[in-house]
């Protein structure tokens, strides 16, 4: 790595130094003022014909960094641009060597329905959400990271700011912005110690390869961060941008609920998106989460479906139509939760929930987990994280599992008949879900001639019963008449 030798800069690697890791330039300018609004500082990061641009960003102390997510193996160069002389032209180069282990690049879609990971590996996303578990404090965060190490989760949506809502009340130890609850907010001088806690805590889940799906704005809210002025909400999503586009395992999600954020207007949405695509040259995915009416996916920047159900029964049954209709990967973030609160949303039973994610999955989408099980200290997983009480969670591993092994490490919906969804290959691999029935048989008629194994699967009891022998054409397969039953069949030869 080289540099120039002008005195106040000074370059350092923060974190990973190869393909896909977050490469920093460090500099040292004004604090007077308010650097987050006046001053001005990026970089221009080259190798071969391409050319990528980066905003920096003010951290406090007359600290300022850029931080860039080098894509390709080889030579990069750099150079800054500053309104401030002394930050100014500073130019350098360094080498971006094989990816560190675990660091598979970031996710994008593949196939049109589904996702990989940016070294071409299927990502088969299995999410779950804990929207405030980083506003808890060190211990109960550190129990939630420990929790999601031996969990199946590989995507958590989660909030940047703290959230005001049934069963999560407490004040976060930090606040995004200078001021105070009693003095009110200055929106335009950002806190960094807030923005340095959450930047380690995505590079905590970036360890244990968990994808963090940032809820960028939100309607629960006490402290007036959903009714910021305009030119509030555009510094701080540039700020975030800035800080966070250079981690791989960032998504972006506009808002949770969007459409009971009463202050925000359609263009208010769009104009978000833009800042967001402009400033983050890596293409990290997007999209923005309803309550009731959907948000319109169909919109050129919009990478995948983030869907809340709109139906107290129906939910993952829809998947096919969704796909259909947006002609994009369908997710349902919410689908309802597994616990035992009073609300509708967060009263569903373990079995219940894990039906969800199989209805889902033989559709061709993926469905996201929660969990609102009353806890005394009202440490609820979807808000606060902490620990597991459901008995959904390792079922959905079960059901993981299942997709990774399926051809391409993906479902796609088959044709199939009214009481049955099928989902594989045509020919090779098919996968066939009872749901809530429960037959002491089924009937199959096949294409003759080629011949399948088959196996009975128990998604609730987490078995896979080979049967013997191959069968072809029309057969029957023999099932113990319980709920949550599916049947896999496998082409022989």
């Amino acid at each position: 790595m080289t540099f120039n030798d002008n005195a106040n800069a000074n370059i350092k690697v923060y974190g990973e130094t190869g393909q896909w890791g977050l490469f920093e330039i460090s500099l040292q300018g004004p604090s007077s003022g308010n650097p987050f609004t006046e001053i001005s500082l990026g970089a221009e990061f080259m190798s071969a014909d391409r050319t990528v641009s980066m905003a920096g960003f003010y951290d406090g102390g007359g600290n300022y960094y850029i931080r860039f997510m080098p894509d390709m193996q080889g030579q990069w160069s750099f150079r800054t641009f500053s309104s401030v002389k002394e930050m100014d032209g500073i130019t350098g180069s360094f080498l971006c060597v094989e990816p560190v282990p675990g660091n598979r690049g970031p996710v994008s879609v593949k196939d049109t329905f589904h996702f990989s990971y940016a070294d071409g590996a299927p990502y088969v996303p299995v999410g779950t959400t804990c929207y405030a578990w980083t506003h808890q404090g060190r211990e109960l965060e550190e129990q939630t990271l420990e929790t999601l190490k031996s969990s199946p989760f590989n995507k958590i949506r989660m909030c940047v700011f703290p959230k005001s809502y049934l069963y999560n009340s407490n004040e976060p130890e930090v606040y995004p912005f200078a001021g105070s609850l009693e003095e009110g907010w200055d929106y335009f001088s950002l806190n960094p110690l807030f923005f340095r806690h959450l930047e380690e805590r995505i590079a905590d889940l970036g360890r244990l390869g968990i994808e963090a799906d940032l809820i960028l704005f939100h309607p629960y809210d006490r402290w007036g961060y959903a009714e910021m002025p305009p030119e509030a909400d555009d510094l701080y999503l540039r700020y975030v941008i800035s800080r966070l586009s250079a981690f791989h395992n960032v998504w972006w999600s506009l808002a949770n609920e969007y459409d009971l954020m009463r202050s925000k207007q359609p263009e208010d949405w769009e104009r978000y998106a833009a800042i967001i695509t402009a400033g983050d040259p890596s293409g990290h995915l997007i999209s923005n989460h309803n309550c009731g009416a959907f948000y319109d996916y169909s919109k050129p920047w919009v990478t995948h479906c983030s869907i809340q159900r709109v139906d107290v029964y129906k939910t993952s049954e829809s998947t096919t139509e969704w796909r259909n209709r947006w002609n994009k990967p369908v997710v349902i973030d919410e689908c309802a939760y597994e616990g035992d609160v009073d609300q509708g949303w967060g009263n569903i039973s373990g079995e219940e929930l894990t039906r969800r994610f199989w209805e889902g999955a033989v559709r061709g989408g993926y469905v996201g987990h929660g969990e609102t099980y009353l806890d005394p200290e009202e440490i609820l997983w979807w808000s606060k994280g902490g620990r597991l009480n459901g008995t959904s969670p390792e079922r959905i591993g079960f059901l993981r599992k299942i997709v990774e092994e399926s051809p391409g490490s993906r479902l796609d919906p088959l044709p199939s008949a009214w009481d049955v969804p099928c989902a594989g290959v045509e020919g090779q691999y098919y996968l066939y879900y009872f749901g809530f029935n429960r037959p002491r048989f089924r009937n199959f008629e096949l294409e003759p001639g080629v011949r399948y194994t088959a196996e009975v699967i128990d998604t609730w009891n987490m078995s896979v019963e080979k049967q013997p022998g191959t069968f072809e054409g029309a057969f029957r397969i023999n099932l113990p008449g319980r709920s949550y039953m599916a049947v896999r069949l496998i082409r022989a030869d």
